[in-house]
């Protein structure tokens, strides 16, 4: 068994996303992904707490990351191009990953109880945006509305990256979503 290799915690997120793409999420279970890595049972209880984390592990990374960008966007810009550094910030994450995403995406999405939880890591994460913006200075409401303006822009600008055909970055999607929704608020 090559349970002595290195990388358990990769093997074990690589098993996982594969069965779950062959058996469907809820048919997939713990012993099935340490199997198919090589691993036991209890090396994947080490690393997850259950199969439903191997899909969330790095959300508080990616969500570190983009508070950290904002805060320490320039001060002289405005709240809302504070909000793209961080979406700017969070795309390097996704180089070179687009099918990794592709293929959790399509997890998440066949599976109500991943949705959910998709959607409480979104929440959790425009907290912790609108706390940057607050100790940037920006008051109430539009701290709170700006951080969820900035977790749209990356839900939808993420959904728009997924399904493109081109092989454009991340990062420019973002920015031409961003745009896009400035374009629609402005004043004729």
């Amino acid at each position: 068994m090559g349970r002595w290799e290195p990388n358990a915690r990769g093997r074990l997120a690589k098993a996982a996303l594969e069965l779950y793409g062959e058996l469907g999420y809820e048919q997939t279970t713990v012993a099935e992904i340490a199997k198919r890595a090589g691993l036991t049972e209890r090396t994947f209880f080490r690393h997850y707490a259950d199969k439903r984390e191997v899909l969330f592990d790095g959300s508080g990374a990616l969500q570190e990351l983009f508070a950290t960008a904002v805060a320490e966007a320039p001060k002289s810009v405005a709240p809302i191009d504070a909000m793209m550094a961080g979406l700017e910030a969070v795309s390097t994450v996704f180089e070179g990953r687009r099918e990794h995403a592709r293929q959790r995406q399509a997890v998440i999405v066949a599976n109500a109880e991943l949705q959910e939880r998709e959607l409480i890591k979104l929440a959790s994460m425009s907290t912790a945006l609108a706390d940057t913006l607050r100790r940037r200075g920006v008051e109430e409401p539009a701290a709170s509305l700006t951080a969820e303006v900035g977790v749209a822009v990356f839900k939808i600008g993420f959904t728009l990256w997924l399904t493109a055909p081109d092989e454009r970055e991340m990062s420019q999607v973002m920015r031409e979503s961003l745009a896009g929704l400035k374009t629609v608020t402005a004043r004729d």
